[in-house]
């Protein structure tokens, strides 16, 4: 994920976690070493996985460069992807996270 872009997806996932919003941050292709002092020294405070080889995130979700982002609504169906940064703090994207988690199950 773009280190400009995680900022917003830090304050995103706060002010909405407590409705029912998860984020996974997921790193392929890095030492495991590596990511743990960089989610510490940026302060990431979402969950991070971890892909070492890449094989799930390329192979099986067709991911091969962040910032890629799945929308799964609460029935666990994929109901969006999107490719590239985008600004978590804004009026529209706070929309869509509300529209998200108003869905009924």
């Amino acid at each position: 994920m773009c280190r400009e872009e995680l900022p917003s997806v830090n304050r995103a996932y706060s002010e909405f976690k407590d409705k029912g919003f998860e984020v996974r941050l997921v790193d392929f292709r890095e030492d495991p070493v590596t990511v743990k002092r960089t989610v510490r020294e940026r302060g990431y405070v979402a969950p991070v996985l971890l892909d070492e080889t890449g094989d799930v995130t390329g192979k099986v979700y067709g991911v091969w460069g962040p910032p890629t982002l799945f929308f799964v609504d609460r029935k666990g169906q994929l109901v969006g992807r999107a490719i590239g940064p985008r600004g978590w703090d804004s009026p529209a994207a706070k929309t869509f996270i509300r529209a998200l988690l108003e869905q009924n199950d």
